[in-house]
């Protein structure tokens, strides 16, 4: 039998067992993505790590005890038998989970260059899989642009700005921009309802970051009693216009239109679940012919935020997978690439 009729069996083999996946950041959307892929027969949730500790097992996590676990003790660390506790979570679970193929960055990018740093530790540990984000700023993405040529050396398929927007937006403008000649602008606009803040404090915490008058590193020093007291005072509302958004550098790099030809704001109300405005993505053009249109992509009331950055995360993660076994490594964005649906 030839090698390479051993290494295409290997690959066919490899095709039909489910993609052991990963999860970095166990807030309020790492607990969120653990749902997601509890019912996945394409996927199967094996690790996740905190800022305190981490949990592996090969055959598979139960978010319900994972969740319990870590609304309980506050981390992932001390569920039994399987939780490790430890300062440096990420580090030791790169080195001990050698069966997951990809990971999913459910973490904060506080501060602005926290995303490439851990995505470094990955490339230092001489990791080779697939990564994906749902980072939101520009400038965060541009950082990672900057190492394409090293993930490609260090074997790693990387997928950046793959959630809602940037990621499911962004695509959908791809997408719509094929009608037009020319694409005049790409409006953005969000609305986000959760009950309550402390569920998606990180989130929250980089929302204020593009707040006028806030940076990042105001953002991200603020305690939880001064960021509650600026709820307060907004009622509870946070209203985001002209942000620092990636898609723009994704719709840019696509070929779409130039950057500051998209916009992104929207409205979070942290106190209601319920979306204070209906999401969607504005696209307007000129067609051959010479009309100019808009195309309007909304995307469904009852569909979360949660919802709407996990599903496509672990969708660009699949096709994150096809390229890494087709020998394709390097830095790719939910603009280029189309999203595989999990089953």
């Amino acid at each position: 039998m030839s090698e390479e009729h051993v290494a295409h069996e290997s690959l066919a083999a490899r095709a039909s067992q489910p993609i052991r996946v990963g999860v970095l950041g166990f807030g309020g959307l790492g607990q969120a993505a653990a749902r997601v892929l509890a019912p996945k027969q394409e996927m199967i949730w094996v690790a996740a790590a905190d800022q305190k500790g981490f949990a592996y097992d090969p055959s598979g996590l139960n978010p319900d005890a994972c969740i319990q676990t870590y609304h309980a003790h506050g981390s992932l660390g001390y569920l039994e038998g399987l939780g490790v506790l430890s300062d440096n979570g990420i580090q030791d679970l790169i080195e001990k989970g050698d069966a997951v193929e990809g990971y999913f960055l459910a973490l904060p990018n506080l501060p602005n260059d926290f995303i490439a740093s851990v995505v470094r530790q990955f490339m230092a540990a001489g990791w080779k899989g697939v990564l994906v984000d749902a980072i939101k700023r520009t400038s965060a993405v541009e950082q990672l642009l900057a190492m394409k040529e090293e993930l490609q050396a260090a074997g790693i398929t990387y997928m950046a700005g793959c959630g809602a927007t940037p990621g499911l937006l962004t695509a959908a403008a791809a997408l719509a921009a094929q009608s037009y000649a020319e694409v005049h602008s790409v409006k953005i606009t969000f609305g986000v309802g959760i009950a309550n803040w402390e569920a998606y404090r990180a989130t929250v915490r980089e929302d204020i970051g593009h707040l006028p008058g806030y940076t990042v590193e105001q953002a991200r020093a603020m305690t939880d009693a001064e960021v509650e007291a600026l709820l307060d005072k907004t009622n509870g509302i946070l209203t985001l216009e002209n942000m620092e958004h990636a898609d723009d550098v994704m719709l840019e790099l696509a070929g779409i239109c130039s950057r500051d030809r998209v916009t992104v704001g929207g409205v979070v109300d942290t106190r209601n679940p319920k979306k204070p405005l209906s999401t969607n993505v504005q696209i307007t053009g000129r067609t051959f012919e010479g009309k100019i249109s808009t195309h309007t992509f909304t995307l469904g009331d009852e569909t979360s935020m949660a919802a709407n950055v996990c599903g496509p995360a672990f969708g660009y993660l699949k096709t994150g997978v096809g390229l890494q076994r087709r020998g394709l490594t390097g830095l790719f964005t939910a603009a280029e690439v189309m999203p595989h649906f999990v089953r």
